[in-house]
């Protein structure tokens, strides 16, 4: 798993003992003691769920909360880990972007368990949202220019996935090396050979055969065809 997870709580040991259950339960974990220094990680990552204490040094759990929904996002699932238990802290929390409130004392393993509840949420909000294309056993997420096998990422370079998408666009239609490379590569100077180089490419990572193609075939003497089915 390589979900982040951001952890802002000021008592050291309490930092270290949720971070260690995290990171048992397959997590990365980043452990900051002040709201300013969790915005110093989000400006250069942000991350996939935050753990927010309330009660922090100089700027407050709250106000971190708001400017994290402001200026950076509005989907990652936030939950406050606090010991102010009041309703009016409860219902200011999660007015202003909380996922989740949880009291002190706490079970870490319960803040575990609901965190990985939070993750689960967002990937299926994430998935439904993905527009998805699928042929053979790979799923093309197009939103997030990702090839998948089954649940596996299948490395692709940008220009890899170029000229999938653009494959997939043109499903069923006889493309010319020519055409490709205009549309993809998008200049009158270069090499077309480029075409069949990334061809192969793809072929050695979408086809069982990459020497009798199910997808990506060639039409002799024309170009090339992205079929979706195997046969």
């Amino acid at each position: 798993m390589d979900t982040s997870i951001l952890v802002i709580e000021d008592v050291p040991e309490m930092a270290d003992l949720v971070a260690l259950y995290l990171r048992n339960a397959g997590f990365s974990v980043t452990a900051v003691q002040s709201a300013e220094q969790a915005l110093d990680e989000v400006r250069k990552k942000v991350p996939d769920l935050v753990i927010l204490d309330l009660n922090l040094p100089g700027m407050s759990g709250f106000d971190f909360l708001k400017t994290f929904r402001a200026e950076f996002t509005d989907t990652v699932p936030v939950v406050i880990v606090s010991a102010r238990d009041a309703d009016e802290d409860i219902i200011a929390g999660l007015g202003i972007g909380a996922d989740e409130f949880v009291t002190k004392p706490f079970s870490p393993r319960v803040l575990v368990a609901r965190v990985e509840a939070n993750v689960r949420r967002q990937a299926k909000s994430e998935a439904a949202a993905e527009a998805t294309y699928t042929f053979g056993d790979y799923t093309v997420l197009l939103n997030s220019c990702v090839l998948k096998k089954g649940a596996q990422k299948i490395a692709l370079s940008a220009k890899e996935y170029e000229v999938l998408a653009y494959f997939i666009k043109n499903e069923g239609t006889v493309l010319s090396p020519e055409t490709i490379y205009n549309d993809v590569w998008k200049t009158a100077y270069g090499d077309i050979t480029a075409v069949a180089v990334y061809v192969q490419r793809l072929r050695k990572k979408i086809e069982a055969d990459p020497a009798k193609p199910a997808h990506i075939k060639t039409v002799f003497g024309q170009g090339y065809r992205f079929d979706r089915a195997d046969a």
